[in-house]
């Protein structure tokens, strides 16, 4: 079955750094394109990033755009998002998810807070 754990979340003054890991089972991880979500809070959740089956293939909500990087190590079954700059507003739950079989899948997801 699809398993999907985030972590690598907690709290950072604006300006820092970040990374997120989202480790993946249950599905070919190595041609599957990966995305990554996060929902802050009173709002929905929005996309913030999808990388291809290999990092060369990236794209990012603008908001986050140049700030955030998403890679991954098919061997681990990794994704990662690096978040540089970090902002308040990046404050949100964050979770990283795929498309498979006509079903979404989501992990627990993983909270960070940008705050001083």
């Amino acid at each position: 079955q699809v398993q999907l754990v985030e972590s690598g979340g907690g709290l950072v003054q604006p300006g820092g750094s970040l990374r997120l890991s989202c480790a993946a089972s249950g599905f070919p991880f190595s041609i599957m394109a990966m995305m990554w979500y996060r929902q802050a809070p009173g709002k929905e959740r929005e996309w913030v990033a999808t990388i291809g089956s290999s990092s060369d293939s990236t794209t990012y909500v603008d908001s986050v755009e140049g700030r955030f990087t998403a890679s991954r190590d098919n061997d681990k079954k990794t994704v990662y998002l690096q978040m540089n700059s970090l902002k308040p507003e990046d404050t949100a739950v964050y979770w990283c998810g795929l498309h498979y079989y006509g079903s979404a899948y989501w992990g627990k997801g993983t909270l960070v807070t940008v705050s001083s």
